[in-house]
């Protein structure tokens, strides 16, 4: 079966933003499955939009920042 995007909810969402990048924390409900949390990161490009790229390696800052948000999206699971 593939992957339908209605049958996708999200129940929270929350973003930390610099200049040059954006990480979203983030939980995920499929078709009413179990509840699971996401965190993508999305870099600007030379016209300043966001692209997706992999989350790979974090800062010290960059988990300082997310993890009240990680924290929150744990009491949505």
């Amino acid at each position: 079966m593939p992957y339908d995007r209605n049958l996708d909810e999200c129940l929270f969402v929350q973003n930390y933003e610099t200049d040059a990048e954006r990480i979203t924390v983030s939980v995920y409900s499929y078709n009413n499955g179990p509840k699971k949390l996401q965190i993508t990161r999305e870099n600007k490009d030379a016209q300043g939009n966001f692209r997706f790229t992999k989350l790979g390696r974090v800062t010290k800052e960059e988990i300082t920042s997310i993890l009240p948000l990680i924290n929150e999206a744990i009491t949505k699971m």
